[in-house]
């Protein structure tokens, strides 16, 4: 199982359909934003960090361990073992 974790807050829970993710999908997954509009606005606009770094690709693949920020929070993506590719 896929989760976005916010660094200080409560889980939330993800369950996409393989072990990657669009960064696009995670932002609305995680309810950072409520339409694919506004996902591409945030990203596009500069304001998402993928591990540290500014990223405009919405369609960038994260994986297990990216750690995105948007707006000074900071949110974790997790691979639960179940989901492990072997």
């Amino acid at each position: 199982m896929l989760a976005l974790r916010p660094a200080l807050l409560e889980r939330t829970t993800l369950r996409p359909m393989n072990a990657s993710l669009s960064l696009n999908d995670a932002l609305k997954l995680a309810g950072i934003a409520d339409t694919g509009g506004q996902a591409k606005l945030l990203i596009q606009s500069g304001q998402v960090k993928v591990n540290g770094v500014l990223e405009t690709r919405r369609k960038h693949r994260l994986s297990a361990g990216d750690t995105i920020e948007v707006g000074g929070e900071e949110f974790v993506l997790e691979l639960d073992a179940e989901d492990e590719v072997e």
